[in-house]
């Protein structure tokens, strides 16, 4: 039976491929986010929603993923891989600390609109965020309140998170140069 489609069988059919590949990677994810602090509040329908306002972005080990004096156009949130906060002094690179599945990074500067006092590097291979641009969080915040609010609370516990992980780790360095103090 001829098609009224004037592609070839094959290119029909490698489309076809490619649409079952994206809508089982756009499941995945929906699992993978029905696991996060993030969606915990949300039905199934709604972490749908929120998948459509992200953008899946795939990183080297070693690319930029925003470097240090930019002001945040978009927060990621780990889904594969390794993220390192790294600080650069005299041409030389130093981690702060390291993040992997289901954390959210460049939240301050995505708020405050100030510049990245952190770079943030991609430290392991095939390493994948979901990014989430002004933009689409402007759009977010009016179509669907809700979603917006479970993504500030998440943002909110993250920095939380990492505020603890560094302080903790200063304190330990502290006692390690200084001793008790006793």
């Amino acid at each position: 039976m001829p098609s009224n489609d004037k592609k070839p069988a094959h290119a029909r059919q490698a489309g076809m491929q490619s649409k079952g590949k994206k809508k089982k990677r756009h499941l995945d994810l929906a699992q993978f986010m029905g696991h996060q602090y993030l969606c915990q509040s949300l039905k199934v329908s709604e972490i749908k929603t929120l998948l459509k306002y992200l953008t899946l972005r795939q990183f080297n080990e070693g690319d930029i993923l925003a470097d240090i004096g930019e002001v945040g156009e978009a927060l990621y949130l780990v889904v594969q891989g390794e993220i390192a906060l790294v600080v650069d002094e005299k041409n030389k690179e130093y981690e702060i600390v390291r993040e992997g599945p289901g954390e959210m990074l460049g939240i301050m500067s995505f708020f405050d609109r100030k510049p990245r006092s952190v770079r943030l590097v991609a430290r392991a291979p095939d390493t994948q965020v979901l990014r989430l641009s002004r933009a689409m969080y402007r759009r977010m915040k009016v179509e669907h309140p809700f979603i917006a609010i479970n993504l500030v609370e998440h943002a909110l516990i993250n920095l939380d998170c990492l505020f603890r992980k560094v302080s903790n780790d200063f304190a330990q360095f502290a006692h390690h140069l200084y001793g008790t103090g006793k």
